[in-house]
């Protein structure tokens, strides 16, 4: 234990500054793995999530960048238009949108999402597993008041409103009072991930999940309707069925929208994505190249200063295996700091969702911390105990090359 405090004492802790530069170089090491596995990950499941859209005669709308948008000059009328031109020409389409905020009165006080997909969107994609209950249906009328429309609620408003119960809200696109019949709960920290940067996502712990039916569409208000066209799937079609659709749109909404495949997008999000990856390797490589040389140059300057007692250690005991250990010890403390430390960043990440009410990014789990998070951290002690090896081999190799003999003389 003496010989342990000596070295961490007088070798390791000699300045302070020193330490503080190491914990530093190592934390900042650490941090961007952690971001990059995380992303990796992420992107992954935005991968396995978008790759049901990735056929070749399924298009995707994409709102044009040097398209100039002014809701005030769309109406009802120009939205009715263009899903006249999809029903007349025999496009069959997958809808999805979400973002309509409400209050809804639940257990954490958070505001809730509605989140509007029609059968074909929903047969696609696998994302919404429940928990309890049903599978989402969409056979329903709205042709009278006390009509019950099925939804799928998020785990967070599953106490509040278990399966089976009705809720009574001002419907924000049909814009009239409806009853929602709890038909499932989702699984804890069901995610939608966006088509364009398949690492990004929210999360749907407090969403209302509602079927869009064709009566639905037709009620709704121009908000979900242009909405629904922004990011609207045409499912098996050509490039040739597409161009008159484009016309249509831009004459009636003004807007100009491109079409692309999920392939296409998965290019373009690639191409950015991998070139931020090479920045942190980048970044990284070089950190723990002045990492390991300020560490093994910082140690051996103090060995040297402190020769005299190094080699009295070594002549009543200390043999270099047991060094080998200090050293690791050492670096294990260090690198477990530094692991802590992350997780209290990542923790006061997900739990400030939590504190600012923002629903769709709150997440359940040891203070919000998701499999993602578990995952990139565990990923980051993979580097640690590798990197940790490498610099101790070569701190001892060097340790080694340090001639006793003025020790002896001292």
């Amino acid at each position: 234990m003496k010989v342990f405090k000596f070295f961490i004492t007088k070798i390791f802790l000699r300045k302070i500054m020193v330490v503080f530069s190491v914990l530093l170089l190592v934390f900042l090491s650490n941090y961007l793995i952690f971001i990059a596995a995380r992303s990796t990950v992420s992107t992954l499941q935005g991968y396995n999530e978008m790759i049901q859209l990735n056929e070749p005669d399924n298009y995707i709308a994409n709102l044009d960048p040097n398209s100039e948008m002014n809701m005030g000059e769309i109406d009802k009328k120009d939205t009715e238009n263009v899903y006249a031109y999809l029903k007349d020409n025999n496009f069959n389409y997958a809808l999805y949108t979400d973002g309509f905020m409400m209050s809804l009165p639940n257990n954490y006080g958070m505001e809730v999402s509605f989140a509007y997909l029609n059968e074909e969107y929903y047969n696609l994609n696998k994302q919404f597993e429940i928990s309890q209950g049903k599978e989402l249906n969409f056979n329903y009328c709205l042709d009278s008041d006390e009509v019950e429309i099925p939804v799928l609620i998020g785990e967070g408003l599953s106490e509040t409103y278990p399966v089976g119960s009705t809720i009574k809200v001002e419907e924000p696109v049909l814009q009239r009072e409806v009853l929602l019949k709890v038909q499932g709960i989702l699984k804890p920290n069901v995610y939608h991930s966006n088509m364009y940067s398949l690492s990004s996502k929210q999360y749907y712990n407090f969403s209302v999940v509602i079927p869009v039916t064709e009566e639905f569409l037709n009620n709704s208000n121009v908000g979900l309707q242009l909405h629904g066209l922004f990011d609207i799937v045409l499912l098996q079609t050509s490039e040739k069925e597409i161009e008159g659709l484009d016309e249509v749109m831009l004459d009636n909404l003004g807007l100009k929208f491109n079409f692309y495949t999920q392939e296409e997008n998965f290019q373009y999000f690639n191409e950015y994505y991998f070139s931020s990856l090479k920045i942190i390797a980048i970044l990284t490589t070089i950190i723990i190249i002045i990492l390991a040389g300020f560490t093994i140059w910082s140690s051996l300057a103090s060995i040297r200063l402190m020769i005299k007692d190094f080699t009295i250690n070594l002549f009543v005991g200390l043999s270099y295996s047991k060094l080998r250990k200090i050293i690791y010890g050492y670096y294990g403390l260090l690198f477990c700091i530094n692991l802590m430390i992350l997780f209290i960043i990542t923790a006061y990440s997900r739990y400030g969702s939590w504190i600012r009410k923002d629903a769709s990014f709150a997440t359940f789990g040891v203070f919000g911390v998701i499999k993602i998070d578990w995952l990139a951290l565990l990923a980051v002690l993979f580097f640690d105990i590798i990197i940790g090896i490498i610099l101790v081999e070569i701190m001892l190799w060097r340790i080694k090359k340090v001639p006793i003999s003025l020790g002896v003389l001292q």
